[in-house]
């Protein structure tokens, strides 16, 4: 990798202002000044350092958000605001996407990355990976609709879902519930409800795969994985 593409990812400015910060002399390279912008560097084996400040590499970045309302499970969008707007600049450095979507009024869990590979497996479609959801229903939710989950329920466009765990916690005019989907169509679970009579009035995803949301973060706060829970969600998607 060139020495000013990667201080420009960790977010030194420019290559314009890389370039005018190689030629102060204060970045090393295993302790050799270097000033040459277009130096070929081996971020996991060289030490680059920056006023003497060590600049640690990563490829790929790994964020666990707290999706709020009102915002767009999107990279951009020209009228709303979006999950990356909500990024450090540091983190936008690394040019992330969301790993799937939530719909605008959904709360809850959303993965955010730039690992394309792992992106991919966990939305295959092959691979069944699972993603629970608490929400509130305009209506009782009974045990025939468990029954029907287990089954799959037909949508209004004609397709049959995939079996579903339903759970109900708290039932009356307004109910609360669980729910498991092994699938991502579009407003699944709102469609879901739909196709046996009633509506969802609101939806928080709670996990996907092994991944749990962590129920300290605040709506539109977010944190990085820990390496294990990483390593768990590369796993999943293998079984």
């Amino acid at each position: 990798m060139r020495l000013d593409k990667l201080l420009s990812n960790r977010g030194f400015g420019s290559r314009k202002e890389v370039k005018k910060l190689l030629k102060s002399g204060v970045v090393k390279v295993d302790d050799s000044i270097v000033k040459d912008p277009s130096f070929h560097v081996k971020p996991t084996e060289d030490t680059v350092t920056v006023h003497g400040d060590i600049i640690e590499y990563k490829e790929f970045i790994y964020l666990m958000m707290n999706k709020p309302p009102g915002v767009i499970s999107a990279t951009e969008d020209n009228n709303h605001e979006t999950v990356i707007d909500i990024l450090e600049v540091e983190d936008q450095l690394y040019e992330p996407f969301p790993v799937g979507r939530l719909d605008k009024d959904t709360e809850g869990l959303l993965l955010i990355t730039n690992d394309g590979q792992l992106s991919h497996q966990l939305l295959s479609p092959k691979k069944h990976v699972p993603k629970t959801y608490f929400a509130v229903i305009d209506g009782e939710v009974s045990e025939e609709d468990i029954e029907a989950f287990k089954k799959g329920v037909v949508l209004d466009d004609g397709y049959e879902t995939l079996p579903a765990t339903l759970v109900i916690l708290k039932t009356g005019i307004r109910s609360d519930i669980e729910v498991t989907i092994t699938e991502g169509k579009f407003h699944q679970v709102k469609r879901m409800f739909e196709a046996v009579g009633k509506k969802v009035v609101y939806l928080q995803r709670l996990s996907m795969g092994p991944l749990k949301l962590d129920e300290t973060l605040e709506l539109g706060e977010y944190r990085e994985l820990t390496d294990e829970e990483v390593d768990s969600l590369k796993n999943a998607h293998k079984e």
